[in-house]
């Protein structure tokens, strides 16, 4: 304990001062004082001397019987801060009584949990029964915020100690974050430190171990919890006034019992490691020691599972700080689990050696010599792990109770050589070298030689359609002129990505294929022009899985004047085509036309002005109901309630196309009689025979909700969307945009195009394949020449015959032939060539077929003739 003019003060009740968790724990713990701020205090004292003699009452302060004399001291401190804080008149009596018990030697009665009595008014008596509650809640909620923030790095510095000492498997660290929703933020954060501190490690990967796998999610979820617990304590822990216990309980009990389950898991996860460390113990003297000691004093599954069920029943009853209580008590329990986790991987790891040094715990313990010959190798540990056990290790220690007492010394968040150690934890996984590899930014995807094996297979499919169709490639610049791009996208322009001014002109990334292409037609006075392009696209989006902020658009368009109808039924068959090759399932192609769309809004109601941003709304109707789409046209945009109610009869049509086109131009339909959706339904009439007659009209759904939200649509518009398991929202969209063209020139000239999004596609072939347990091959190699020994020469004209008949080849230069074989079935190479010198003698040369496991010897100058034959 240190001294007390040596000790922090915390001061409270000043107009800057704020109490964190931190404070909290220090004051419960006596390693600070208590100060009241003296401008508080001269306000208070000034305000009692108006009323001098005030009747009073004797008034006892007091908590909770079952509290610790840390939760008790802790309630005390955010007593006395919130009835500073609270508006209600207080006599500076009370805070500096509260203020001296709290800084006093005595010891408080911890059986009682409770002050001397003092007098009080009726009014001080009415703030201090509403705040005493509310204080010991928020106040042991804040324990367990500092519990937790100093748990959680010393929970995962000896997991990743246990790892080394079961010797698991940790490709489950192998997480990334890349943003795009397929890997927590936390788990990927738990698993990058546990590589730092693993890195270099010899001792891993060699047992599967669930109790490892698991460490990413299990601690992820931890540091979820006690991020949630930390952002409700810096609001709570500094409120004046409170709506009593009930609506602070209920406040906090989402955050508390998501918290009370992550410690849970943690601690049952840290038990099962204790016991795969002990089993690991190489000394079977030591290990019976062991063993006795930790039945003796470590925490048990059953006691975490009965601390965990006591929670959870007071929190039913609404017994709210009985409740935190029993998470404050869960967390002990935890507490004292990872530290018995750490003594014993310490022992499993160096046990022998540090105590074979010490004749003492010989006779202490029996026989500590390991009869293992693989014990006596030098044991390799990772570069964090080591760091960390050269912070343990005492040389005073001669038995298992000494070290255990200085684990639990340095684990005490109480001893200041607690914090020097934790800091210390932190250097070493921030300083570790691995910690500097390079990230990427989030929503951008590394793709390794699989996935480009089958991006590359999926792209040439792509272009083989566009290019039946007459389509000529183009390309333009990855970023346009700001101009270029803005008042082009609706509400979805504030995902445009801005670059900085570095060459006199403002520059945005490309948001899509499309406006570029109409720039493009524009600048060069074209009047006709049908084109692919399959490039790159930036937004800048929220990422999350299938979404991303740089990803590929393949885009196909038809500019000019055409017959009626005619590039519209090109382009949604041409989707038809593009996905039926793909091969990647059941889709449909939602359809429906900007000018019906219009039409049904004037028909509803709505004025010419609001028609686009409406169309926004009722373009989330495919992931919103539409009383959520009804709610932001009232109370957003401005809509009537009953407009948007006429608006919701019509999106709800939605079916075979012939059939709901027949249903709505049938005598009477108020579409009939206004001229936009008339003319829209003549239109589509003339698609949907076209498409009928092309035998793909079964793909397509004409439904009224779809809007698209994109400013530049005047026409036929379509989405598709994928109806497989894989959940990835549209694969495909477009329509017709007659005005885009002429916003950079001159001259109107009419457009309709397509965009696949390819990387939700890839999502479902990735999904596929993996539920296929399909082998994707990276390369193309259809020989593998093999040369026994070190001649480059030899190899380089036996290979250079086989790429000059335009084979697939690649070399190998080995020893043994074995490793040919191996190489060439690896990478799933159909065919071997294999030279030694016993073939190099006899002239000839052996052509293996990898996959029958077949051998033929062909003469040297056959070898290219035979391998085409087989190819």
């Amino acid at each position: 304990m240190a001294e007390k003019s040596q000790m922090a003060a915390i001061t409270v009740g000043g107009k800057g001062s704020s109490l964190s968790s931190a404070s909290i724990f220090f004051v419960a713990n006596k390693l600070a004082q208590v100060r009241i701020d003296s401008s508080i205090l001269e306000k208070l004292s000034s305000s009692s001397n108006k009323n001098p003699c005030p009747t009073t009452i004797k008034y006892q302060i007091s908590f909770p019987q079952f509290l610790t004399l840390e939760e008790f001291r802790a309630s005390s401190t955010l007593l006395l801060s919130k009835l500073l804080l609270s508006s209600s008149k207080i006599r500076a009596d009370i805070p500096n009584f509260i203020c001296q018990t709290l800084n006093s030697d005595l010891e408080t009665d911890t059986n009682n949990c409770s002050f001397d009595p003092i007098d009080v008014t009726e009014e001080e008596k009415c703030t201090l029964d509403a705040f005493l509650s509310v204080s010991a809640l928020d106040s042991i909620c804040a324990l367990l915020d500092h519990g937790a923030a100093s748990l959680s790095p010393v929970a995962e510095t000896v997991a990743a100690l246990s790892c080394e000492a079961s010797k698991a498997k940790v490709s489950a660290f192998n997480l990334v974050d890349s943003g795009d929703g397929k890997c927590l933020k936390d788990e990927a954060g738990v698993a990058s430190d546990l590589k730092v501190l693993l890195n270099g490690s010899k001792l891993t990967g060699k047992v599967e171990v669930d109790a490892v796998s698991s460490i990413p999610e299990t601690y992820g979820s931890f540091r979820e919890a006690m991020r949630v617990v930390h952002s409700r304590a810096r609001v709570e822990l500094n409120s004046a006034t409170k709506c009593g216990i009930g609506g602070s309980g209920k406040a906090w009990y989402p955050s508390l019992a998501s918290l009370a389950a992550a410690l849970w898991n943690l601690g049952e996860s840290s038990l099962i490691r204790v016991d795969l460390n002990v089993n690991s113990v190489g000394s079977d003297g030591l290990q019976s020691s062991l063993k006795l000691l930790i039945d003796e004093k470590c925490s048990t599954q059953q006691a975490l599972q009965d601390a965990f069920k006591h929670a959870s029943e007071a929190a039913f009853e609404k017994n709210y700080v009985q409740f935190v209580h029993n998470v404050n008590e869960l967390f002990g329990l935890v507490k004292t689990g990872v530290t018995w986790e750490m003594i014993t991987a310490i022992l499993s790891l160096e046990g022998s050696e540090l105590f074979e040094k010490n004749p003492a715990v010989a006779a202490n313990e029996g026989n500590v010599k390991s009869d293992k010959k693989s014990e006596k190798k030098k044991k390799v540990l990772g570069k964090g792990t080591m760091a960390v056990l050269s912070l343990i290790k005492a040389d005073e220690i001669n038995s298992l109770q000494k070290l255990a007492d200085h684990v639990f010394s340095i684990l005490d968040p109480k001893v200041p050589a607690f914090g020097d150690f934790l800091e210390k934890i932190k250097e070493i996984v921030e300083s570790n070298e691995s910690r500097r590899l390079p990230k990427l930014p989030k929503g951008t995807r590394d793709f390794a030689k699989e996935q480009m094996a089958v991006r590359e297979k999926t792209f040439s499919i792509i272009t083989e359609v566009f290019k039946r169709h007459g389509a000529m490639a183009l390309d333009t610049p990855v970023f346009e002129l700001r101009e270029t791009l803005t008042g082009k996208y609706g509400e979805d322009s504030k995902l445009i990505y801005d670059l900085a001014d570095q060459g006199g002109e403002l520059c945005s990334l490309r948001y899509d294929l499309t406006v570029p292409f109409a720039r493009y037609v524009a600048m060069n006075s074209l009047t006709s022009f049908k084109r692919y392009q399959i490039a790159k696209v930036y937004r800048r989006d929220n990422p999350s899985k299938g979404r991303y902020r740089e990803f590929y658009q393949c885009d196909f368009d038809i500019a000019g004047q055409f017959e009626k109808m005619g590039p519209d039924f090109e382009v949604v068959k041409i989707l038809t085509e593009l996905l039926d090759e793909l091969n990647i399932g059941e889709y449909e192609v939602k359809l429906n036309h900007r000018k019906l769309l219009d039409g049904m809004l004037d028909i509803c109601g709505v004025s010419s002005e609001k028609f686009r941003t409406i169309c926004s709304s009722i373009d989330k109707l495919d992931k919103q109901s539409f009383e959520q789409v009804k709610r932001e046209m009232v109370e957003e945009k401005g809509l009537a309630a009953e407009t948007a109610d006429r608006i919701g009869n019509f999106v709800k049509e939605r079916g075979s196309p012939l059939e709901l086109l027949l249903k709505l131009k049938q005598e009477g339909s108020e579409f009939l009689k206004h001229e936009g959706s008339a003319l829209a339904l003549d239109e589509l009439e003339i698609l949907f025979k076209a498409l009928q007659k092309a035998k793909c009209v079964d793909k397509i759904v004409f439904d009224l909700s779809l809007a698209r939200g994109l400013d530049y649509y005047t026409g036929v518009i379509f989405e598709v969307v994928f109806k497989g398991t894989t959940q990835v929202g549209s694969i495909a969209a477009g329509g017709r945009y007659d005005n885009l063209i002429g916003m950079f020139g001159s001259k109107q000239v009419p457009a309709v195009g397509a965009s696949l999004g390819i990387e939700r596609v890839f999502a479902i072939m990735e999904q596929n394949q993996k539920d296929q347990n399909q082998v994707i091959r990276a390369n193309e190699t259809q020989v593998l020449v093999g040369v026994m020994g070190d001649d480059l020469s030899l190899t380089a004209e036996l290979v250079n015959e086989l790429w000059d008949a335009k084979i697939k080849a690649e070399y190998i230069m080995v020893k043994k032939v074995f490793k040919i074989f191996e190489r060439a079935e690896s990478s799933g190479i159909p065919f071997a060539v294999m030279v030694g010198k016993q073939e190099l003698d006899a002239g000839i040369v052996k052509v293996r077929d990898v996959k029958a496991k077949t051998e033929e010897s062909f003469p040297r100058g056959q070898m290219v003739e035979e391998l085409l034959k087989r190819l």
